[in-house]
């Protein structure tokens, strides 16, 4: 099985040596939840920093230093030369607060997977709850989408991001909560950041997008070629091939 799976991602295997990748999961998980994710990345051949941070014990800008510091450190102690970023959540939003501060020369890819770049309206209500109030911890009260919520102080990201945005949900009424589509707790528009250099929308669930093959396969080729590969894209490539070599012959032509 372990060969099976390994011939998956031959096609990702031209990896740089001493690439490594930061995961960061989301708010109420554990590094747990980022373990396929983990997975997958190894057998392409990266290597992988899984990062686990108690997410509902400090704020943001606290979380935002000692995960991503955490991840860059291991990283560094273990010779890396590029480090790239795959983050589930919350983890999205660590990134943007952290490099808001930081600069990285060694700073690759990131891709986010169902962040709240907009904030969520699900936070907006349920803050409202004591109970939630009690568990969420400040880090979870600040995602909301009011002017004041940290996702919407944080400005346009400056580095090489990916969006993939979940267009599903098993959760109806949360989706009440939510404008459009959405994937049970982030709606697709809340996901995009001004600056993000491409994005997707899958049909997948905010939980579930961490084991969907096509979710993993994006990530793969965003990470690999700075973008996401879209039949939109497929075609444009294929017609502006074909425009290309039209234009060489009509000129081989020419010349004789």
């Amino acid at each position: 099985m372990a060969n099976s799976i390994k011939q998956s991602f031959e096609k990702y295997n031209a990896v740089k040596k001493d690439e490594f990748v930061v995961l960061l999961h989301g708010w109420g998980r554990t590094d747990k939840s980022m373990l396929i994710i983990q997975l997958a990345l190894q057998h392409a051949g990266y290597d992988v920093v899984n990062v686990d941070y108690p997410s509902n014990d400090k704020t943001i800008s606290e979380l935002s230093e000692q995960a991503v510091g955490q991840g860059i450190s291991e990283c560094e102690a273990q010779g890396a030369k590029v480090i790239h970023f795959v983050t589930h959540s919350m983890g999205g939003i660590l990134v943007r607060q952290y490099f808001n501060n930081h600069t990285l020369d060694k700073l690759g890819r990131v891709v986010m997977l169902g962040a709240p770049n907009k904030g969520s309206e699900v936070i907006d209500i349920y803050r409202k709850l004591q109970i939630f109030r009690q568990l969420a911890g400040p880090a979870g009260l600040a995602l909301g989408t009011s002017n004041d919520d940290v996702p919407n102080n944080l400005g346009a990201v400056s580095f090489e991001l990916g969006v993939i945005a979940g267009s599903k949900s098993i959760n109806p009424i949360l989706s009440l909560l939510l404008p459009g589509d959405d994937d049970g707790k982030v709606s697709v528009e809340s996901t995009k950041v001004d600056g993000m250099t491409d994005f997707i929308a899958l049909p997948t669930t905010h939980p579930t997008m961490l084991a969907s093959p096509n979710v993993i396969k994006q990530m793969m080729t965003f990470l690999s070629h700075g973008h996401f590969d879209t039949p939109d894209r497929t075609i444009t490539t294929i017609v502006n091939t074909l425009m290309n070599t039209i234009n060489t012959d009509n000129e081989n032509k020419d010349d004789v």
